[in-house]
């Protein structure tokens, strides 16, 4: 791995964080993260500590919410079939069960269409549209896609087909369906820019059941289990509304799951009652997602469907299944991939890592990628051959905006979109060369010729002396964490070895210690850091670290105490 930078985030100015010690009564350092946090004073801490469904804003300030509340309304009464349509990622298929489930309690004629990952890839597919109007549906929702799809919407309107789009995805030219439902409009004003898609179907059904049904908005809200696992995988920001909307969801993921989240937890026999994001992240979403990159999108949608604990436990079992088929894809995919690398002269002093290979597995170019971009740092491409056709996954590292580059290369792509972190494209194999060189030159320039080092950024220097039970309890309010309200991250330097100190794991490849600030052992805090193992003889050798860490509660053996979770280490200065 290459040696990480350590940046300081920008401090808040002294006046605030004293105001804020004065207004709030907390230690300085916690104030300091919610200065950074944008909490300036009493009752934006309020909203913040005490998140409330009532602080989620008005639907109807979403441009076009009045006409698909409108048509979705005339649908309804007129017991129109409805085709509620997602893709087959982690998104789009807890948007279709949210929004299919809400339907079908509202007494609507409906089905869920989920597209085949490699008959008709990503987006709004002309076979579906072709098969709802065989069908005779006469409104289709189209959920975490449509935006760019413009084409296949004209379609469905020759056919007589209304089409409701509810997208989060930069638009380009916009479709010209009945209602294009996406914050990030350049014409819409509403407040919040950051919801996933399952986010924007949500708000067309709060929208919905304001006007015509406040009786259901109960169950309405009694569905934010499916719209925080949207929120946790698709990696959106933790702030605002999302925060609101994941803290709710969290609780009832804890408390009331679904048969579907029991089954998945048994699968990965997890004990814990309570849910993180970071659980979401690592053990629901590759579970959901696994469906659609090694079988179907569908049997996720049944899966968050089931009804009983024996449908979920058969469904989860096939599941499971994919999720074992994804991660020995992956293995074997991302082994191949960086021998390449290391092969491939081009590689030596190149800006960017763009490997192909016929046979790879589409479903999961996307997880080699940032493989990739782990190791090499480096913006990553990971493309599969067939029949003169390439297509797969980018991934990139911060300051490279994908989506950009990847318009400047747009004469020799087939297709691309996605967001400036990940993105989807595809080409023909002839052009390859041509594209790596293209890719790799924008690349280059946007980084003024200057090879990127990565980094670690870091909230606030601490004294182990400033951690104690209250700091921590306070701290843990500040979740749910993620994009934007990262879990912080404290350095403490001149920190000694304290107690045992160990690699653990396969190979020792993990360590496991107890340090103490100085020769100060009043104060010990113990540590974990994973692929750190190397660094328990220089502990014992009694030669003094600094180090970067987040703060977690560790349980064992129902006795709960503070630790340290590693990030980086490096020597005294």
């Amino acid at each position: 791995m290459i040696p990480k930078r350590w940046i300081r985030k920008q401090e808040s100015e002294k006046q605030i964080i004293e105001g804020l010690v004065s207004e709030l009564k907390l230690a300085e350092p916690l104030c300091q993260l919610l200065a950074q946090r944008g909490i300036l004073g009493l009752e934006s801490a309020k909203d913040f500590f005490y998140p409330a469904l009532t602080q989620l804003h008005d639907p109807f300030l979403m441009k076009d919410m009045e006409i698909g509340v409108e048509r979705l309304q005339k649908a309804l009464i007129e017991k129109q079939k409805i085709l509620v349509y997602g893709d087959y990622d982690v998104d789009g298929t807890t948007s279709v069960a949210l929004v299919f489930s809400f339907l079908k309690k509202c007494g609507a004629e409906c089905e869920f269409y989920i597209p085949d990952r490699y008959e008709e890839g990503y987006g709004f597919s002309n076979k579906a549209v072709e098969w709802a109007a065989q069908e005779n549906f006469q409104l289709i929702i189209t959920l975490d896609c449509g935006i760019k799809d413009a084409a296949r919407i004209d379609r469905a309107k020759e056919l007589g087909l209304d089409v409701i789009v509810c997208d989060h995805h930069l638009p380009g030219t916009l479709p010209d369906a009945i209602a294009v439902l996406d914050p990030k409009r350049e014409d819409c004003g509403y407040p919040y820019k950051g919801l996933s898609g399952c986010g924007v179907g949500f708000k067309l059904l709060q929208g919905w059941t304001q006007r015509y049904a406040p009786e259901l908005e109960d169950f309405l809200f009694s569905q934010l289990d499916l719209l925080t696992i949207s929120i946790g995988a698709d990696i959106v920001p933790l702030t605002d509304e999302n925060r609101v909307l994941a803290t709710f969801g969290l609780d009832i993921i804890s408390k009331a799951r679904r048969p579907a989240i029991v089954a998945m937890l048994e699968k990965a026999a997890f004990k814990r009652k309570e849910l993180t994001i970071t659980d979401v992240v690592f053990i629901l979403a590759p579970r959901i997602n696994a469906a659609g990159r090694i079988s179907s999108g569908k049997k996720a949608v049944e899966l968050l469907l089931a009804a009983s604990l024996e449908q979920a436990q058969e469904i989860s079992t096939s599941i499971e299944n994919d999720n074992k088929t994804r991660r020995e894809r992956d293995k074997e995919i991302t082994l191949q991939a960086k021998q390449m690398i290391h092969d491939d002269p081009f590689y030596m002093n190149s800006f960017t890592s763009v490997v192909k290979n016929e046979g790879w597995h589409k479903g999961v170019v996307g997880i080699v990628a940032s493989r990739l971009v782990e190791e090499f740092y480096k913006p990553a491409i990971v493309l599969t051959e067939i029949e003169g056709k390439l297509s797969g996954s980018a991934r990139s590292i911060p300051g490279i905006d994908l989506y950009e580059v990847l318009g400047h290369c747009s004469d020799v792509l087939e297709q691309f979109g996605g967001h400036a972190m990940a993105a989807g494209l595809s080409l023909k194999a002839d052009n390859y060369f041509l594209f790596r060189e293209k890719f790799d030159e924008i690349v280059k320039g946007k980084l003024d010729s200057k090879l990127p080092v990565p980094y670690i950024e870091y909230d606030l220097e601490l004294k182990l002396s400033d951690i104690n039970e209250k700091f921590y309890r306070i701290l843990a309010r500040f979740a749910p964490f993620g994009p934007e309200n990262m879990k912080p991250v404290f350095l403490v330097r001149n920190l000694y070895g304290s107690g045992v100190t160990r690699g653990v794991g396969e190979g020792q490849a993990h360590l496991k210690t107890t340090l103490s600030q100085g020769f100060n052992k009043e104060h010990r805090l113990d540590g974990i850091g994973f692929d750190l193992g190397s660094w328990a003889p220089v502990i014992l050798n009694n030669v003094p670290i600094d180090v970067l860490f987040t703060l977690e509660e560790n349980e064992w053996n129902g006795q709960k105490s503070l630790q340290m979770l590693i990030k980086d280490i490096r020597l005294s200065n």
